[in-house]
């Protein structure tokens, strides 16, 4: 599906978001992934020019968003440079990482970086639709300026939803400190065992929550995961 790039803007230090126009038809739930390919790029690398992005923008939002770490790699310098009105190839929406139909369980949802982007869709689309799940995000980077769309995060209108940002390299930080662990899921959740887990991260981080949760007696079924490479 044909579409173009409209903007882009630095979201956190290193890590840039970029608009696509959303083709007609193009319909998705919140905290899918869609596959992005750059048309006729003037370089290429060993992984050629198609990239899995999931899409940070909600279902009901006109535009499509993604967000990346800017690593030095071809396509990541050619969608860096490419200026607004630039097409590019979507193919999806693809994934399972979407919300439970069961508001009597609560959602907790474990971001590491530019995890975030599908739990800020998630959130959106609940404040939006006015959800009656219980959301507790936990979010966890080094520093505040790492930590992609927090001020947004902080500030999203849902008596349901509540944020706990961790940062592990802040001292001055005010909030959660250190990484994202079983004790720290203890102070802000009455049951471990209760809500249905959502994680997205670099693949140890994902891993480390896996075995977190598993250690806790969560069980399989209650868990869902999605890893972010730094291609």
């Amino acid at each position: 599906m044909r579409t173009r790039l409209l903007g882009k803007q630095e979201v956190a230090a290193g890590t840039m978001a970029f608009r696509l126009e959303r083709p007609a038809g193009f319909d998705f739930q919140a905290g899918q992934n869609m596959l992005v390919t750059l048309v006729e790029p003037p370089e290429l690398d060993a992984q050629g020019p198609s990239r899995t992005f999931t899409i940070a923008s909600a279902p009901h939002e006109p535009e499509l968003l993604i967000a990346t770490r800017m690593r030095d790699t071809a396509f990541k310098r050619v969608l860096k440079k490419a200026p607004p009105g630039t097409p590019v190839e979507i193919d999806g929406p693809a994934g399972f990482m979407v919300l439970h139909e069961d508001a009597a369980r609560p959602a907790v949802l474990l971001a590491g970086g530019i995890g975030i982007t599908p739990f800020l869709s998630m959130a959106r689309d609940a404040a939006h639709r006015r959800l009656p799940h219980r959301i507790v995000l936990f979010y966890g980077n080094r520093r505040p300026q790492d930590a992609a769309f927090l001020e947004e995060l902080g500030s999203i209108e849902n008596p349901n939803y509540r944020l706990v940002a961790a940062m592990s390299e802040a001292p001055e930080w005010r909030g959660e400190k250190g990484f994202i662990d079983r004790a720290m899921l203890g102070r802000h959740l009455p049951e471990l065992k209760a809500p249905v887990y959502y994680f997205a991260g670099p693949p140890a981080m994902a891993m480390a929550m896996q075995q977190m949760l598993s250690g806790a007696g969560v069980a399989d079924d209650d868990m869902r995961s999605e890893e972010f490479y730094g291609y």
